[in-house]
């Protein structure tokens, strides 16, 4: 499984790469950090039916952190909701795939996000109305860390825990970096682990990047009853690239064309 799951996350890296560089804009980093998560979710944990969009009992997933919206589409895409040559029309007029997801254009998408810091709360409304109408789906929330920094966040995660709500699942994806620098730099955030545990969550801490964490630890949050969980990712900013990992100038600038040439190069191991 773990093999199989790499290969798609493979191929949603290069459908994020070849996006961006024809979109000319957009955010690689924080989606290459996050395409981990995203592929355990959409193709191995995830009760969804792409034929069937807005199926009821369908399990959600909020991108709060609403600007790594390409690995987004291109989990979407691979998952076949829509065709993948829609990818290419990234940020263009016209296209149902703009810079930050739509859930009136875009099927699939959950929640439309892209101001920061309120996913949680509409996680926790999603999770309420499951338990008012005896489903029993998941809601899962991809949060920034640098967007934790948003006050909205914490009251979110105070509600979330005061009410139980075991069929929240959040990830944090843990990558350091933000717009203007570090996380410590501008505002840090750490320690993350201990801010959620001491509003009532159940917390774990892995490898973003490991399949079978990621997957193992969806199953710890499943069987954990009585109150949410979060799972820190600790993550690598534009992952998979080795220019741009770990450099916090590939937050929000796209790939020219020879950049994106060595990128794909780099994803196909030549």
């Amino acid at each position: 499984m773990a093999t199989d799951l790499k290969a798609t996350a493979t191929q949603i890296r290069t459908d994020i790469i070849e996006s961006l560089a024809a979109a000319g804009s957009g955010h690689p980093g924080g989606s290459l950090s996050c395409t981990d998560i995203m592929t355990v979710l959409y193709f191995d944990k995830m009760h969804i039916d792409p034929e069937n969009p807005n199926d009821p009992d369908r399990d959600r997933l909020i991108l709060s952190k609403g600007h790594a919206a390409p690995a987004l589409y291109a989990a979407l895409a691979e998952r076949g909701y829509f065709p993948r040559e829609d990818l290419l029309t990234l940020r263009k007029r016209g296209s149902h795939l703009q810079g930050h997801p739509n859930m009136n254009d875009t099927p699939g998408v959950d929640m439309s996000t892209g101001s920061l810091g309120q996913g949680l709360s509409v996680a926790n409304g999603m999770a309420l109305a499951g338990r008012l109408d005896n489903k029993d789906y998941y809601v899962y929330v991809i949060l920034g860390d640098g967007e934790i920094q948003e006050g909205q966040i914490w009251e979110a995660a105070m509600s979330a825990g005061h009410l139980g709500l075991d069929h929240v699942i959040a990830f944090v994806d843990h990558n350091g970096l933000q717009i203007d620098g570090s996380n410590d730099e501008v505002m840090t955030v750490n320690p993350v682990a201990d801010k959620f545990v001491a509003f009532g969550w159940n917390v774990l801490s892995i490898d973003g990047h490991d399949f079978d964490a990621i997957s193992a630890a969806i199953d710890k949050a499943k069987a954990s009853t009585g109150k949410p969980t979060a799972i820190v990712c600790e993550t690598v900013k534009g992952k998979g690239i080795s220019f741009m990992e770990n450099a916090v100038n590939w937050h929000g600038s796209a790939p020219n064309a020879e950049q994106a040439a060595q990128a794909l190069s780099e994803l196909r191991g030549e």
